[in-house]
């Protein structure tokens, strides 16, 4: 069962409006982004955090899940509970850097 854009857009009109927040699909389901950081991974209309130290408090007591096969076990974020999903937000956008482009290699052509 994939992520419903209803669902996608629901658990963004939770973050306020104090972040940039776009989702984007990726490999049949979403991640969102505040301020073009990574934060939040919503696979099968369920909501994903990774686990860091700095959640904790927030988030220790919180179910845990695969978001996808192979992936390391995330948090389960409570989309409905409007104030957890800000007071994740800020941590998370505190802490994760903006991805940084990486340059292809091109192919030497024989000539």
């Amino acid at each position: 069962m994939a992520t419903t854009v209803e669902f996608i857009e629901f658990v963004c009109s939770q973050i306020d409006d104090d972040y940039q927040i776009r989702y984007r699909k990726m490999f049949g389901e979403y991640m969102v982004y505040a301020n073009n950081k990574p934060i939040l991974l919503v696979c099968d209309n369920t909501v994903y955090v990774k686990i860091l130290g700095e959640l904790s408090p927030l988030l220790g007591e919180a179910e845990k899940g695969f978001p996808y096969q192979g992936a390391r076990e995330h948090y389960i974020l409570d989309a409905e509970d409007r104030v957890l999903c800000n007071e994740v937000v800020q941590v998370l956008e505190a802490i994760t850097p903006v991805p940084v482009k990486k340059a292809r290699k091109r192919k030497k052509t024989v000539g």
